[in-house]
């Protein structure tokens, strides 16, 4: 989870940014099973209105940024994976844009599986039949160690065929950019080109946390590239 930090070049007020703030974590320092990502966590960090970093009207407008743009560039959404699903605040906005749209959630947290009815999987072992035309996963890779997070950024280029939208707490978040008192510092804090680097083998960076997939056929101008 992170929220942007007042002292942030961005003008905009302080707050969660859609990010680990509705995703539900994925396992890495936590202990077995996902007992980490338990009722109190979720209380604190999505649900609790003092403490929340997130909530439904965020990532709604999110949302509306993320579909926006996968509509301007063409891309056709009828399968949507959202990894790391949390409170499944994603499938309401997939729900409003893409109406006729398979929508898959992923989640570690045996408690969210148990109560909302997930899927109990890991995006960095997730292997279904299916390729997807846009992947969310947001708030999910910082709680990866290095090899697991290399093992979901090489799944995510097999499970997308459109659009990814990805964000993940990075070193350089922490020290200039996130609130560390609301944010959830007890993660993997690598820097962005531990994820950049492995992302431009198969993705083509379009800002704002969103990324096409070099296959997706997708004509970019030269400025539409980061």
């Amino acid at each position: 989870m992170k929220a942007r930090s007042l002292a942030s070049a961005n003008p905009r007020k302080a707050g969660a940014r859609t990010g680990r703030q509705d995703r539900p974590a994925e396992r890495g320092r936590a202990g077995a099973k996902g007992e980490r990502f338990d009722a109190a966590y979720y209380d604190r960090f999505y649900r609790r209105r003092g403490s929340r970093v997130s909530d439904a009207r965020t990532t709604a407008k999110l949302g509306r940024f993320v579909c926006s743009y996968a509509d301007y560039l063409g891309l056709p959404i009828k399968n949507v994976l959202d990894a790391g699903c949390g409170l499944g605040r994603w499938r309401e906005v997939i729900a409003e844009h893409y109406p006729r749209a398979r929508y898959t959630g992923i989640e570690v947290s045996e408690y969210l599986c148990a109560e909302l009815g997930w899927t109990h999987a890991s995006i960095a072992e997730y292997r279904p039949r299916a390729r997807f035309d846009l992947v969310i996963c947001q708030g999910v890779l910082q709680y990866l160690d290095d090899r697991q997070a290399s093992a979901a950024l090489a799944n995510l280029a097999r499970l997308c065929r459109g659009a990814l939208y990805l964000e993940a707490l990075t070193a350089e978040d922490w020290r200039d950019a996130c609130d560390q008192r609301a944010t959830d510092g007890a993660v993997h804090r690598r820097p962005a080109a531990f994820y950049r680097s492995r992302l431009a083998r198969h993705f083509i960076a379009l800002g704002g946390g969103l990324f096409v997939h070099k296959d997706a056929g997708i004509v970019l101008y030269a400025l539409e590239r980061v």
